[in-house]
């Protein structure tokens, strides 16, 4: 395994500059935003794709700070009811991939992404009921004619590209849990896999470690950010929450660095069951703590990881 860094820390940099300051960190790794609402400071793809020149620059700015590039990122909607932005964002994730492709990168992160719940919808609808019925019809159309065709589509390209796509389970996305990963997987196939970030897990009660062993080898890429559940609040009106990130006292849940929200006994399990489960890849650094600088969220996350990551291939058991 090796410690990473989502570049999104790094937006107010150029390329370069955040390679420079990542290696500065010690990580081996960083995953590029190419698209979605990363936006595209670090990789445009439609455009690197047009020029081998810039497609050099990159992965020479990345070689130079010694890193590896773990996966470019285009986290977007491609199914939101506006034409206009699923176009967008649809693009950005098939050019993402076709980039990556170029690159020898076998990663692109994403979302699944949330349709309205019907044709003459005019912003996404999360439902996360089934009654009354019409909740329940419409979840159905969302399946069966906006996510599966969609994602059968995008794993052809995955299987042409030789891409696997890491859907991030996120609440308001139509994937936000294992389960319903693992049933688009089973409908679209394998190119459909998982950026398995906790920090999403925790507050709607889903144990990661379970997750990591039902999930197995669907998980392609790692997250690594903590979330801290305020129990008082949950206790009183439930996780749901939209209040604004900065409202900590008023929210229930609230994303932490690594070992902010659980301490290193649980990251230690959680490594090992990526273990387990056949992962050794990049656990990626991804900073969004309201109560630290980015430097520092940073600094602990790395310097926390290190003493919680696995680096060595297991020996032989003498002892069995």
């Amino acid at each position: 395994m090796e410690i990473g860094v989502f570049s999104a820390l790094f937006g107010d940099r150029s390329w370069e500059e955040a390679c420079k300051a990542a290696s500065s960190y010690g990580v081996k790794a960083i995953e590029a935003g190419s698209g979605g609402v990363v936006g595209k400071g670090h990789v445009h793809p439609q455009e690197f794709l047009k020029d081998k020149a810039k497609r050099k620059r990159f992965t020479d700015a990345a070689q130079k700070y010694g890193l590896k590039i773990s996966a470019l990122s285009a986290h977007g909607n491609p199914l939101h009811p506006d034409r206009e932005i699923a176009a967008s964002d649809s693009d950005d994730l098939k050019a993402s991939a076709e980039l990556a492709s170029l690159l020898g990168i076998d990663v692109v992160n994403c979302f699944g992404g949330c349709p309205g719940a019907g044709e003459d919808a005019r912003y996404p609808n999360w439902i996360t009921c089934p009654w009354p019925t019409y909740f329940g019809d419409a979840v159905k159309w969302q399946w069966e004619k906006k996510l599966v065709p969609f994602w059968k589509d995008m794993a052809k390209l995955g299987k042409d590209t030789g891409i696997r796509f890491g859907l991030e389970m996120h609440p308001g996305d139509m994937i936000y849990n294992p389960e319903l990963l693992l049933k688009l997987r089973k409908e679209a196939g394998g190119h459909v896999s998982c950026n398995f970030d906790p920090s999403h897990l925790f507050w709607q009660g889903i144990d990661p470690i379970l997750a990591i062993e039902r999930l197995g080898d669907a998980i392609v890429h790692v997250h690594a950010k903590d979330s801290q559940v305020n129990k008082n609040v949950v206790s009183f009106r439930g996780v749901n929450d939209w209040k604004h990130y900065s409202n900590i006292p008023e929210r229930a849940w609230t994303f932490r660095t690594v070992g902010y929200g659980h301490g290193k006994d649980f990251w230690n399990d959680l490594v090992s069951a990526l273990r387990v489960a056949g992962y050794d890849g990049t656990v990626s650094i991804e900073h969004e703590d309201p109560l630290m600088s980015a430097d520092e969220g940073f600094r602990k996350a790395v310097s926390f990881l290190e003493e919680v990551l696995l680096y060595q291939k297991p020996g032989e058991m003498w002892w069995a």
